[in-house]
């Protein structure tokens, strides 16, 4: 488990570990306002050895930026709560990263709902074929990417330790990514998926000015646009990097590389997983996420969980940096602490139940 416990440096991130605290929504902050409960769920996770936390998403200063009423915000009174919550992680032994989310069109997972307010989404389509609202004017995107930079500002001000922009999972910047959902033929469309990444360049140049050279700046990205990875937005390590090379230019200091399976190699000829390829062509470090730590097989369905020596492999081999874990975490906050003392069988499994309270 040595690998797994190695400290790691980016920035002003000095973490004391390799793991990392997927974001996860938990509905959680009515209002938009997060709080005691919220800080003492990310706080007992910090207490339980996780390295980095990275929050769930947090809305920006747009009507159409969350799905759920339950999820968070970062503007207004709510930064000072926000404040409370890193004061407590601190506390408890981590730092804390903000992940700034705009949903776009989407609709919430698991229950159908729509954006909030006005939905924003550059041609219209939550996917293809599903039209909701209009296509998002120009002074809608300036005000969107002014909204990411305030956001980050707050931040700042909140005490967090890093940044991370939410551009994955069918949201607001990976629908500017995906052909299906972007049919604009502007600056902010294009053929190529080089051309379809000029939002994202956008946002990330603007926060990045928000918050200065010396905090660092994560980005979530996915590839899998179907539940059997056979439709994804890259085909080729030729036009991954494509696609990476300008977020990285604009500013980016580490990729979180999400997908459903940690363990799944991305390109044929190679067993180099999405995070590996992604630092292979880059040079950036990278987090992978995916399935890791699940001791439910019946919840989880045909999906395996990743095991720790296939993550320990990656990681003792450099392929990237840092692990995150999601559901696991949910329901074992000591998971790391159990992990490094080898108490195995005290790990806890993971079951539905758990997501309907913050423990």
């Amino acid at each position: 488990m040595t690998g797994l416990f190695d400290p790691f440096a980016l920035k002003n991130l000095h973490l004391k570990n390799r793991i990392v605290m997927a974001p996860m929504t938990r509905s959680g902050s009515p209002g938009g306002i997060p709080g005691k409960s919220v800080a003492q769920y990310y706080r007992r996770r910090a207490e339980g050895d996780v390295g980095l936390i990275i929050t769930e998403g947090v809305g920006i200063r747009r009507p159409g930026s969350l799905n759920d009423a339950g999820s968070p915000v970062l503007y207004d009174n709510a930064v000072e709560h926000w404040a409370r919550v890193v004061e407590e992680v601190h506390d408890g032994g981590a730092p804390i990263t903000a992940q700034l989310w705009h949903v776009g069109a989407r609709p919430r997972e698991g229950f159908g709902t729509l954006p909030l307010g006005e939905p924003d989404s550059p041609s219209g389509f939550a996917w293809p074929g599903m039209a909701v609202g209009k296509p998002m004017t120009e002074a809608a995107i300036a005000d969107t990417i002014a909204a990411y930079a305030e956001a980050a500002r707050n931040a700042v001000d909140a005490g967090f330790d890093a940044i991370e922009i939410h551009g994955a999972h069918g949201y607001l910047i990976d629908q500017f990514f995906w052909k299906a959902t972007n049919l604009r033929t502007d600056r902010w469309g294009g053929v190529t998926l080089a051309d379809r990444a000029e939002f994202a360049v956008a946002v990330i140049r603007a926060v990045r000015d928000a918050i200065g050279t010396d905090m660092a700046l994560l980005l979530r990205v996915s590839q899998d646009k179907s539940p059997d990875g056979s439709i994804r937005l890259a085909n080729s390590p030729q036009e991954m990097e494509s696609w990476l090379a300008p977020l990285v230019e604009a500013g980016i200091d580490m990729l979180h590389c999400s997908g459903m399976r940690n363990w799944r190699t991305e390109f044929d000829g190679s067993d180099l997983n999405f995070a590996g390829w992604a630092k292979k062509l880059t040079g950036l470090p990278t987090v992978s996420v995916g399935s890791v730590g699940l001791r439910n097989p019946g919840f989880e369905g045909f999906i395996p969980p990743a095991s720790i020596e296939d993550v320990l492999r990656r990681l003792d081999r450099g392929d990237y940096d840092l692990i995150a874990l999601g559901r696991a975490l949910i329901v074992d906050p000591a998971w790391p602490r159990k992990i490094r003392e080898g108490r195995l069988g005290e790990l806890r499994p993971f079951s539905a139940e758990a997501l309907a309270t913050l423990e």
